[in-house]
């Protein structure tokens, strides 16, 4: 499961998860949605806000842009797990610099 909290404006940043479906909720804010079968292609796009849940395919380009006035927080689920178990980034630049 990863928390995130993302600034007024901000985005969780155009991606892909190969071998990897995800599950997102939102609790807090609001937001855009914007998912394709390619990076430059991302055809479907959807508002969304506190208790939206959405679901994205293995394979499939996606990002959540913050649209509204307070952080936009949100948390996700992976299946199978992104992450090894216990695995704490405190934040998104921390989170990138571990991936690279």
């Amino acid at each position: 499961m990863t928390l995130m909290s993302i600034d007024v404006g901000g985005d969780i940043g155009l991606e892909v998860h190969p071998d990897v479906d995800q599950f997102i909720r939102i609790e807090q804010g609001q937001g855009l949605v914007q998912m394709g079968g390619r990076k430059d292609r991302l055809e479907f796009e959807r508002n969304v806000s506190e208790d939206d849940a959405i679901m994205i395919p293995a394979g499939t380009w996606h990002n959540v842009t913050n649209t509204g006035h307070v952080p936009l927080k949100l948390y996700s689920i992976y299946a199978p797990p992104e992450h090894p178990f216990g695995t704490v980034h405190r934040t998104k630049a921390e989170a990138m610099a571990a991936y690279r």
